[in-house]
């Protein structure tokens, strides 16, 4: 990943995860945004949940937004998410998006559950 560490309240998103959701909400009519949250549960204790979402809520939302591609992040997520960054790798194990998180101590084996 070619990117800056961001700062602890921060999430960044790399050129080909905003390309990839780019071209996901450019097919969706009723979405065009990209929702991680950090949901309770997971082999780890937390895990990602990624939606197609059209509703976006200015005050509570971090939006990323470049190149014809947003992701949404709500407040409360974002506490666990902070100096994040949002990849999307497309390897032998398959295409998916990958989130890098400092606060996380302890990783699962399937890449969307944490803990903190």
């Amino acid at each position: 990943m070619n990117i800056q560490s961001p700062a602890k309240h921060e999430v960044v998103a790399t050129d080909a995860a905003m390309a990839r959701i780019a071209k996901i909400t450019e097919k969706e009519e009723k979405a065009d945004s990209l929702r991680i949250s950090v949901e309770g549960g997971g082999c780890s204790g937390f895990s990602y949940q990624f939606n197609l979402v059209k509703d976006q809520n200015d005050k509570d939302d971090l939006v990323i937004q470049r190149n014809g591609a947003k992701i949404l992040i709500d407040s409360l997520s974002l506490m666990y998410m902070g100096g994040s960054v949002v990849d999307f790798v497309d390897d032998l194990m398959g295409q998916s998006f990958k989130i890098e998180n400092p606060n996380a101590v302890a990783n699962c084996g399937c890449g969307t559950s944490f803990s903190v």
